[in-house]
């Protein structure tokens, strides 16, 4: 017997984005943290003039930390761009009521990391790629059996 299909609860739909929002918020930060640790601990080792060894592999470590920040920014901003829209939608619907727990929370957590107001402030962030980070290759051109 196939299921009944029914229209997702928005309230509940706007209590997912938010917190999915409020946990990417605490990883940006963490990561970030982090970084700083790390950074401060590589220093220390220098200045102890620990074992080279020791020194090459923990750059490696404070490496890997500065790489996750530019990705955890990215996932971050997506999810505040995704429940900015979901808010302004429900807001023109009015399917959810404006002092309703999470449309506030999601507000307070929207303006405080600069997605609030008319002004289209997304980080953009994920979007900045540069010329040369992926190559376009044409196949309409190819012959059968052509490698590319």
């Amino acid at each position: 017997m196939p299921r009944k299909e029914t229209k997702p609860d928005p309230q509940n739909q706007l209590r997912i984005k938010a917190r999915a929002c409020e946990r990417l918020i605490k990883e940006a930060a963490y990561y970030e943290q982090e970084l700083v640790e790390n950074e401060n601990k590589l220093q220390k080792m220098r200045d102890e003039k620990r074992d080279p060894y020791d020194i090459k592999k923990f750059e490696e470590v404070v490496g890997e930390s500065r790489m996750m920040i530019p990705d955890s920014y990215c996932r971050r901003d997506k999810a505040l761009g995704d429940l900015k829209e979901f808010v302004s939608k429900l807001e023109k619907e009015g399917e959810v009521a404006g002092d309703f727990e999470w449309m506030v929370k999601a507000k307070i957590m929207l303006k405080e990391n600069g997605y609030g107001g008319d002004a289209k402030s997304e980080g953009g962030l994920c979007d900045e790629r540069k010329e040369g980070d992926v190559a376009v290759t044409e196949v309409d051109d190819l012959a059968e059996g052509e490698v590319f």
